[in-house]
Parts: structure tokens; sequence; C-alpha cells
């Protein structure tokens, strides 16, 4: 599992801290752990840019219905109150099991690339933990102290009474709202909450460079997370204190909201293998730059304009404040409100308790970042209804599904009712039905009409094809994919040329072929929008019969492909391309492992027949001895390839995925960390190459509608922060450029080539800065092609084009593609070819290595582009601006769903396991809390240690060291009072050395630190628990203890302990 975990770093009490400490504290929340936005896994996963990318809501109601297999016996009941629950604890306070956030940023919340479309899927990052690691980042806490309006939301029993009380200000008219827009009064932003403190929400305004910080219940006005707003800024003399410097990172606590990767983060593709692996998936938060030839005479727009002007330079002359605002009104509600995952609060009605309102039922969301609900009881389902009326106390084990109603300002918490019904909440099933609901993911099969666009099976190539396409099957071409992998979209072959030089194919399935515009099958296609994959669960965005038999490249079947077909020195230089419709007929389906194996020379090439040995079967008149040497050929020149896109400035940041091993019930029952390897990155290079070269061919034919893909720059600020805190901390790093700062990294792993942990975490803070790549529409950016560029490819155009059995952009791009070939075709049939050596040649317009723009501009090339358009149907710039934005959401919500689903997994896995021992490194320290980074799962957690019994706590501030020991004095009490701290079991898993042998029998030790069945005893004493009183500073080495919490009864979570032993030094 790949991923970003969140930066944990110092905070710095003040004295308003020190007055909070005498309140009474509440009880710690536990923060979902599946519910949240969030790639946990985002990041790194993520972050390769496309270099690895490679591998890589509106409409709830349809949505909603999409899953399928719910549990249909559930009995129903009557009255429910709404439980009390005593108040918000800051972000600091909240527990230390509950924390599985992935990012944390400086304005308390991860900033999506694309603020226009954030709001219409869940995000990449949040709750939940990561796949990876953090980066230095700062905490955004509110100045504003808890007022009585704020705590009512959670002390009062009765939520549904005192109607007549306002408790919020109304929203402003839309047309209003309009208006002062214009003037630039007010501002639209996507409204953002802070997972860990939701009194804390962000907004980023667009050229403004600092995030604004929208805080208190009232401030907030109603919104929820994922709603575009419009929000007031306050006077100067109200913007909070904007807390941490540059220079003071491992002094600050980070910033609290996690709803990124996640991407986000950056973030992996579901196969990650190679093939398109990563897209930059972290946050956007661009600053602000003027550029006076693009300003718009446009009266509104200029005083837009002066208003974010004005703001920069009040923040420009005050850096260490942040701008504060509220909310005025809600401009479009986020769909995420109708797709809320959450379990009942039955307890009190079941208990009979008579204070409670038994007009409603309370739902507590697994995401935190969502307000507690208020279900009417008269609108719960009869089975729930059934079920609450027997007494069945299990009611509260079931997840359910609900959408957000009505919240008017003289209501403390929304209203919602119950649309899905999952089951019960520790079932992997359930678990997996509720992700689907949340990203609404579609899991309805296929219409018939879309079924009725296939061709029938068998299938073969019809004989007109064979005379129209060029005949490539006596080419010994070849897939490399996963093992398991049935959808075969791309094939590989060379051929060693008579002047030392190869001819490297790449060939991909013409899916555009059978997906016509317009079509069933094409409409089932782009609302699906990409292929779903949840471990052992796939949903496809084409039927199954289609891309597993049909149009996938199996050997010894012939196929239609689209090829690509480069001439390449030894040197890795492009002498020259061409692009056509072929046919080819694969003759062996190789894994990567396969490839792998050839690489490093393990495979025996005598060897002539496969049949019975460990290899696939060769087709047709090849052997496997051919296939060894056209794999060690491409290997050599991906090589080369890779070295020059390197040289040429391209950034890659990579970190260990986890992958898990399934039993035949579909449980995991163990985990393995895997690298990117040298047969992932064979695969990639030509991917990338391919991808690279459509787009430059359907820009220059296309310039106002290509579909591309772009990567900007990181985000400036958080580069300096991340640079400033790893010079601080013994690094040298040139951040200044692409290159230069994939030169530094390499510098940095050849430092820590002896702490491979290290440098993992390392780069997860090289990611932070990044981020998301999206796709576009080149009429978007109309005489700004610097905006078309892709940071860490370093490439100037990208698009997706070697992927089309999964991704709809792909097919999008294959039509253009297609279209562009035609109107060169044209206009060389009526071009006068210019004579070369004696020969004729003729000239092309769009395909060739150099492209000459006086020829596109020619009367002749926009009369066969003309044609060609009406001919394919190449949409208009509005509709592939539509497409670009609907796609750039379905990726990031399937993203999402899969990066939630390993963290199910993850948590199964520890949930039979029991508790799992494991070495971790301390990220962050604080005098309440610390991040440590488990290396053997890739993730992040927090351990909690303020008011907990029978533990001290000495911060010593100046030194960033932690001490804890035992309370050595009986005496002493905490200031909390009996009941009010935690026990020390919460925090620590104390093991009495006496028993030490013992007991740690009952722990699992991880797979890597086992050998065998005689030699496990030894390893496990060698885990040896640490000794109070306990030192502790940043990157110290330290175990712990995992295990995973909720399920029935609340979010999945994975809580971290120290592991301790009962002897004190």
């Amino acid at each position: 599992m790949r991923g970003m975990t969140e930066q944990i770093v110092v905070e710095k009490s003040d004295e308003g801290d020190k007055e909070k400490k005498k309140r009474r504290r509440p009880p710690r929340r536990n923060k979902p752990f599946s519910a949240v936005s969030g790639s946990a896994y985002n990041s790194v996963n993520t972050l390769n840019g496309e270099a690895s990318e490679c591998l890589e809501n509106g409409e709830a109601p349809s949505s909603v219905n999409t899953c399928s297999n719910l549990p249909s016996t559930q009995n129903y009941g009557t009255n429910i109150c709404a439980s009390s629950d005593q108040g918000l604890s800051r972000a600091s306070d909240v527990a230390f099991s509950s924390l599985p956030s992935m990012r944390i940023y400086p304005e308390g919340g991860a900033v999506l690339e694309n603020i226009q479309v954030q709001h219409q899927f869940p995000p990449l990052e949040g709750t939940g933990f990561s796949r990876s690691c953090p980066v230095p980042m700062y905490h955004e806490e509110s100045t504003e102290a808890f007022s009585n309006e704020q705590k009512l939301p959670f002390l009062e029993n009765d939520l549904s009474a005192d109607y007549g009380r306002r408790h919020f200000v109304p929203h402003w008219p839309l047309h209003v709202v309009d208006k002062a827009i214009e003037k630039g009064d007010v501002f639209k932003a996507s409204f953002r909450v802070n997972v860990h403190n939701r009194i804390e929400a962000y907004c980023t305004i667009e050229g403004v460079p600092t995030d604004v910080l929208i805080s208190g219940f009232s401030a907030q006005n109603r919104a929820v997370e994922g709603d575009i707003v419009a929000i007031k800024l306050d006077p100067l003399a109200l913007w909070t204190r904007l807390k941490g410097a540059a220079a003071n990172f491992d002094k600050i606590v980070p910033s609290v909201d996690c709803n990124t990767l996640p991407k986000l983060g950056p973030t992996v593709d579901e196969k990650c293998k190679g093939k398109e692996k990563l897209d930059i998936e972290c946050e956007r938060n661009q600053a602000f730059t003027s550029d006076p030839s693009n300003e718009y005479c446009d009266q509104h727009t200029t005083l837009i304009s002066k208003s974010i002007q004005q703001i920069c330079s009040i923040i420009a002359s005050s850096p260490s404040k942040r701008p504060t605002g509220k909310v005025v009104a809600i401009i479009e509600k986020s769909p995420r409100r109708n797709a809320v995952v959450g379990f009942l609060g039955a307890k009190q009605l079941l208990s009979f308790n008579d204070r409670c309102n038994k007009d409603f039922i309370q739902l507590m969301p697994n995401d935190a970042k969502f307000p507690k609900l208020l279900v009417p009881m008269r609108s719960l389902p009869d089975c729930i209804m059934r079920r609450l009326g027997e007494g069945d106390p299990t009611v509260e084990m079931e997840l359910v599904g609900a959408q957000v109603g009505e919240w008017s300002e003289y209501n403390l918490l929304p209203n919602a009712h119950i649309v899905r019904v999952f089951g019960q909440g520790g079932e992997i099933k359930s678990q997996i039905a509720s992700i689907l609901f949340e990203n609404a993911i579609c899991c309805d099969d296929f219409s018939p009409e879309s079924l009725s666009c296939i061709p029938d099976v068998p299938w073969e190539v019809p004989k007109e094809e064979l005379k129209r396409r060029l005949d490539l099957r006596n080419l010994c071409s070849f897939t490399i994919d996963s093992a398991t992998a049935i959808d075969l979209d791309d094939a590989l072959s060379i051929e060693n040329l008579a002047d030392g030089n190869f001819r490297v194919g790449i060939h991909i399935a013409d899916v555009s072929y059978f997906v016509l515009p317009d079509t069933a099958l094409d409409l089932e296609a782009r609302t699906r929008s990409t292929s779903v994959y949840i471990r052992q669960h796939k949903l496809p965005m084409l039927p199954s019969l289609f891309t597993e038999s049909v149009a996938s490249l199996n050997p010894g079947t012939d196929r239609l492909t689209f090829s690509i077909m480069f001439d390449i020195t030894l040197e890795g230089d492009i002498l020259d391309r061409w692009i056509c419709h072929t046919v080819i007929q694969s003759c062996c389906k190789l894994s990567y492992e396969h490839v792998q194996d050839i690489i490093d020379g393990c495979v025996d090439s005598e060897i002539s027949d496969t049949s019975e040995s460990e290899y696939p079967q060769v087709y047709g008149h090849f052997r496997l001895q051919d296939i060894i040497r056209s794999v060690k050929s491409l290997h050599e020149v991906s090589m080369r390839l890779k070295d020059n896109r390197f040289k040429d400035g391209a950034l890659r940041l990579d970190s260990s995925k986890l992958f898990f091993s399934f039993d035949e019930c579909g449980i995991p029952y163990d985990s393995s960390l895997s690298e990117q390897r040298d047969s992932n990155s064979l695969v990639e290079e030509f991917m990338l190459l391919t991808n690279r070269t459509a787009a430059e061919v359907i820009s220059r034919a296309f310039p106002d509608c290509a579909l591309l893909r772009k990567h900007p720059e990181p985000n400036a600020r958080r580069l300096r922060e991340f640079e400033a805190f790893w010079c601080k901390h013994g690094f040298e790093l040139d951040t200044s450029s692409s290159g230069q700062f994939h030169l530094s990294l390499q510098r940095a792993r050849e430092k820590l080539k002896d702490d491979p942990v290290l440098f993992d975490i390392f780069l997860s803070y090289a990611s932070k800065p990044m981020q998301l790549a999206s796709y576009f529409c080149t009429g978007d950016f109309k005489d700004q092609e610097t905006e078309w560029a892709h940071y860490s490819l370093a490439l100037p155009l990208y698009t997706h084009f070697t992927s089309p059995l999964r991704r709809y952009p792909d097919i999008v791009v294959h039509r253009t593609l297609v279209a562009a070939l035609e109107a060169e075709d044209m206009y060389l049939q009526k071009h006068i070819a210019l004579p070369n050596n004696g020969k004729l040649v003729a000239r092309k317009c769009f395909t060739s290595l150099h492209f000459d723009k006086d020829i596109a501009d020619s009367k002749e090339c926009k009369e066969a582009l003309s044609a060609v358009i009406l001919k394919f149907k190449i949409p208009c710039a509005e509709i592939v601006a539509e497409v670009a934005a609907y796609s750039n959401q379905r990726k990031w919500a399937s993203k999402h769903a899969e990066d939630a689903s390993e963290r199910l997994y993850l948590w199964a896995l520890l949930k039979n396991k029991e508790t799992l021992i494991a070495e971790a490194r301390v990220l962050g320290l604080g005098p309440k809390f610390m991040s440590i980074y488990i290396h053997e799962l890739a993730i992040e957690r927090r351990i909690y240690y303020d008011e907990v019994d029978g533990l001290t706590v000495n911060w010593l501030e100046t030194t960033s060291t932690l001490v804890l020991d035992l309370c050595r004095n009986k005496r002493f009490k905490r200031r909390g009072g009996p009941g009010k701290n935690r026990p020390l079991e919460e925090v620590a898993c104390v093991i009495n050395q006496s028993e030490f042998t013992t007991q740690l029998a009952d722990y699992i030790v991880p797979e890597n630190l086992k050998t065998s069945k005689e030699t496990v005893t030894k390893d496990v004493n060698e885990i040896n628990p640490s000794v109070f009183p306990l030192t502790v500073r940043l990157f110290s080495t330290i175990y712990v203890a995992l295990h995973a919490t909720g399920g029935n009864n609340g979010p999945l979570d994975i809580g971290a302990r120290l592991y301790m032993s009962s002897y004190s030094v």
C-alpha cells in the first residue's frame, strides 16, 4: 500500500491553550477510518506524477441505488431520541486511536486541485491512515473560544426542540450573492472541514495564497463538506494568527484536515504496474499571480481583481495573519450530502430514556467532517422500525446510508432520511457496499441497449478491416500485465533494423472501432468514466464480455489495434514515427514476474516446450527464445528512454505499496510490500512515449478541442516549507525545477542508503507540495500553452491514450487521433509531394516529428479538418471540457474508493490478528501527542498521551524532546479528577516483565521478522518492549502495538499504543 501520512510537528501551547486546559474536557471522539476522504494512500503513490501516472456528484438519487446485495432481514421500531454529546474537543485533543488522517496542510485542510469540481465527489484523502508519510505543515487552530451557542449542538438532548429560537443567520438570496461577488464584496469558494476539529473549516479563494478560516458553527452557517459557498471576509482586526514559520517546523502542530488523497495526495492507479501507475494527487493552492495580458476589461472582473489584489497586499504586509470569514450563502450544495454513511444511535430509546425526543433518532456519520444528523422516526425504513420496536440492540451495528435534508436556521442539526441499509458494520461485504455508495460508484448491470452494441462472440476480424489495416500478425508482439489481468489493452513489439537501430511498436486495443459516439454503449462508458478496482471486486467501465473477449489482446487471436511505431537509436533518440490502424496477433501473455525473470537472467533460453513449464504458452511460429530476445531489447531501449527523460527534467517520487493475500473466502490473511521494478519501468516508459505522441498530434490538429492532461507546478509556499524543514536536518535541496528537485532526491537517497525507512519519509514530505494532475480541454487555456505542461514528466504536452478499456478519456483521444490521421491523409492526397533525392516524399502535417504550423494553417489542411470533424463527430470545446471535468471527478472518486477498500482490508487483517507488534518511526512530537510511521504497513498513526492516569508527560520544548514516565507518587492526581482521564491501557500496551515470554505468544509478529517456525520465539523475544522513562525525539525508533477498532460499533480505525515493559529504569 502506498500513500501519504500526515506530518506531525510540535505544537507550541499558548495562553489560550492553558486557559482551555482549566475547563472540563469532553470524551475524545473517535475519528472515522474509512468514511473520510482520502487517500491516505494517495500521495507518494500518486505522486510520481504521471511518470508513473501511466499506471493511474451531483446526482445522488441515481447513484444511491447503485449498490446491490444488501441485507433485507432487518426489524423495525418506534421512538428514538438524539443522544447527547459533551462538546467538541480541539484538534489536539482527539483520541489517539482515531486519527487516520493522511495529509495535514497548513490551512487545516487539504486543497483539492480543482475547486470547481472538488465538491462533486468524495475527497482523496482524509480520515483513514495513509500509505506513506507526511510533510511539515502548520496547525491552524481557531483563536475563537467555544461559545455557548457553538456548544449547543453537542450538549442538548432534545435537538429538535426550541424551534422558535434562531441559531443561524439566514442565507443571502442568490441574486444578492451574485451582485456581491461581481463587486468583490464576497467570494465563491469550496468549503472544506477540518477532520480533527469540525469547528474549523477552510475556503480557498482563487488568487489568494492563504486559505480563509471559517471558525465556529455560527460562521459556518450550515455549510457542510464540499459545498460551494459565498464567504465574506472579516476585518483585519479579527483575523487569526497563522501559527508557525518555515524555519520552525518541528515545533508546530500540523494543520488538521485530511481531505485530499490522497490523492492525494498523489494517487496510485488501480494496478500500479508500470502502465499508468501514478497521478500527482495532491492539493491545489496556487499563489496569486497577475497577468495583465489576460485581464478582462469587464468592470465586474476589474472589481474582483482589485479586491483580490487588496487581500493579497494585506496578507503580504501581515504574514503572520490568516484571513477569517463567514458563510453568507450556499451557492451549490455538495453531492456528498446525498451519500452519508454512518450508524444510528438507538441506545437512549432502547434504554427508555424519557428525557430524549421520541420523534428523531440520531445518525453518527463515519466521516468526522459531517455533523450529526437527525432522522425523523416516521421516515425510518420498516425493517429498522420493526427491530427498534422489538428492542433489538444490534440496530446500532447496522451500517446505513443517508441523504441530508432540510437544515433551517432554527435547527441545530440537519435532518436526514435513510436510503440504504448495508448490513453489519463489521462485515467486509457491508463496508464495500457503503464505499461504493459513498463514492457514487455504479455497480448496476449494463443495460440491454448497451450490450446490444457488442458484436457476437466469438468475434473475428472482418475481411474489409484486414484489407484496410496494416497487417502485423507476423510480428512478434506480446502483452505484459499482472498475472491475474484478463482485459489486455496494450502489446509491445521490437525489431532490430539493419542500421543497428530498433523499431518499437506499441499496439493499443482499437476500442473506438466498437464504441461509436452517442451509442448506448458510449453513453454507458461516459457515465461510468473509469473502471474501479477494489481488490477482489472489479467494476468495469465497459461490459466484461467486450473487454475480455472482443477487444482484449488475448494471445493467439487476431485483434484490431491502434499502433504507434518508433525508430529508436541505441541512445534512445527518436528518428521517426508513424501512426496507423493495424491487425496483430499477440504470441504470448507475459506477467511482470516473467519479464523480471528474463531481465534478471533467470529464464532458461534453451526451453523449447513451455506447455509443461511455468512459462506462458507461446502461439504462432514464435518460440520462447524470440520473446526473451525481444524483452531484453525492449528493456535496453526503455532504460535509455528513462535516462533521457530524467536528464530532460522529469521527477519521480516512489514509495512501497501494500499487497494483500486472500483466503478462499476473500478474507485477507497476510500482507507484503512491493516496489517498482525494472519490468514495471519497461512498460511504463513505452506507455509514456505513446501518450506523449498522441498528445502532440491531437493538439496540432485540434488546438481548441483536444483532451489533454496537465500537472501544475508545486505549491510554492509548501515547497519552501519542505525545503526549509529538510535543510534544517542536514539536506541540501534545490527545488527550482522538477529536474533539480529529482537530483536533490537522488542525493538524499544516497545519503540515506543505510536508512531506507527515513528516505520513505523524506519522499512523503516531498510529495506534499505537489498538486493534482487533471484532464482539461485545450480550448479552456487558449493562448496559454504554458498551462498545458506536465510538471513531473517535464513535458509540454501529455494525455491518456493507452488504456481505452478502462478509461473513457482514452476513447475520446482515440477518436480525435483517428480524425487527425484522416485529415492528414486527405491533405496528402491533394497536396503536391516534394522531391527528395529523386523520390517523392509527402510532407505530413500532424504526425511528423517536427511540426510545420504553416502547413497546418493552410487552406487545404483546414478544409480536411472541417470534413473529418463532421465525419467522426469530433466534439466541440464545450463538450470536451465537460468530459474532462466529469472524468476528473470520477477518477478521484474511484481513487478514493480504491484507497478506502485498502484501508478496509488492512483493518480486517489486523482484526484477525488482534494485535500486531511493529517498529515505528517518530514523525512529530508535541506535549499532547506524537505521530508515528509504521513501515511494515506503510501507514501513519497518532498516539495521544495527555491526561492519562498513571502517566507523566514532560515536554522539553527547547530541545523538542518528550519524556514519558509512570507516576512515582501514588498521591499524584491529574487535574481532570477521578474518571476524567483515560486509563494507561489506552496509550500503552504494558507487558509484565516476569511474564514477558509467556505474554509475547499472544501477539503477532510482522512476517518480515519471521524466518521459520523454529525461530519465531527467538525473533519475538528480540522485539524488546521499551521501558519507562521513555525519551523520544524526532525520527526516533520505537515499537508499537497495533489493533483494529470499530466495525460494528463505529467507523473503522487502526489504534496504536506504545509497546512497553512494566520494568522501569
